[in-house]
């Protein structure tokens, strides 16, 4: 019986599922776990199973022991872990892709409505008790029928947005290291363009790129000159994709009409400066939260870890 040690909260499901085979020490707490509870927890462990929150870093690794096997990311991104410190180590790394897909998009697409449609701003006006009344100019936004979704990253999370953009009568652009297949292209009427080109055509531009040095400050002062002033920006990828001090720049000057974040450089401080203005539409990373939607992730988890240690190939393993 190897020993499994889950450093966060997860659907209570997959940790009997865990407890079923081997021996469990799944943190319970509603809080994240300190770096130093952490540090102690993980000695011994086979197999970890890990929450974006905690770093996985070498420190952690040699924490836990030569006898680790497995960290399993409860997460599609993997920002949070040391990958080539896990390949040095003979350590699997694997996450949590495509169950995901559909909730993050539902995200992207509320965030490109409650910008492009000022609602958080309507429903800050009624709960303030602000006195209102209707008007021909009164809260006025844009409509999406007709415009352009500039995708960042056309990744399954990507595709799945640019669907609901074409629900709503948008045309698709994207940017990616790959181009689509003919097929999935047609059907999502996606153009392959270069990302200068994209942020100076879409009249909304959203992220779903991967996190990692290369794309660190993708989106910055120099981005958001290119884009239209009549452009938005949504990130539901990682926060640091985009410089936020820029971001807030823009959309105080009027460089971009206005913006929507699941994600922050610096999660969960968010800018000041973005908090002082009425053009962002900001949520608390709630891009994968459904219940069914983290239930398959904290399952796909443990699948991951089970087969690991039953000495088997993993079902979604990192491949870098």
């Amino acid at each position: 019986m190897s020993k499994i040690v889950v450093t966060g909260r997860i659907p209570e499901v997959a940790v009997e599922r865990l407890r079923a085979e081997h021996e469990v020490d799944a943190w319970s707490a509603a809080e994240a776990i300190s770096r130093e509870e952490l540090l102690a927890r993980v000695a011994g462990a086979d197999a970890l199973l890990t929450l974006l929150t905690e770093r996985v870093d070498a420190e952690l690794l040699n924490a836990a022991g030569p006898q680790l096997k497995v960290v399993a990311n409860v997460a599609v991104g993997y920002d949070n872990v040391d990958v080539p410190a896990c390949t040095a180590r003979g350590i699997i790394a694997t996450n949590t892709p495509g169950v995901l897909t559909e909730a993050t998009a539902d995200v992207a697409f509320a965030l490109i409505l409650m910008a492009t449609r000022r609602t958080g701003e309507g429903e800050r006006v009624i709960r303030s008790g602000q006195p209102w009344k209707w008007g021909m100019f009164y809260l006025l936004g844009s409509g999406l029928q007709g415009k352009t979704l500039g995708v960042v990253g056309m990744g399954g999370i990507g595709q799945a947005t640019a669907r609901r953009a074409r629900a709503f009568g948008m045309d698709v652009i994207y940017q990616s290291r790959s181009e689509l297949a003919p097929e999935v292209a047609a059907e999502l009427g996606a153009r392959r363009v270069e990302l200068d080109e994209l942020l100076a055509t879409a009249d909304v531009v959203s992220l779903h790129c991967p996190y990692s040095p290369a794309t660190h400050h993708l989106i910055g002062a120099e981005q958001f000159a290119a884009m239209r002033d009549s452009a938005y920006l949504v990130n539901t990828a990682r926060g640091p994709i985009v410089d936020e001090a820029a971001l807030a720049d823009a959309l105080r000057d009027g460089q971009i009409a206005g913006a929507g974040l699941d994600v922050y450089e610096h999660e969960p401080q968010v800018h000041p400066g973005l908090l002082e203005l009425d053009n962002v539409a900001l949520l608390p990373h709630l891009g994968s939260a459904t219940v069914e939607t983290r239930t398959a992730m904290a399952n796909l988890a443990a699948d991951n870890a089970l087969a690991v240690l039953a000495g088997t190939q993993p079902p979604t393993p990192i491949e870098k």
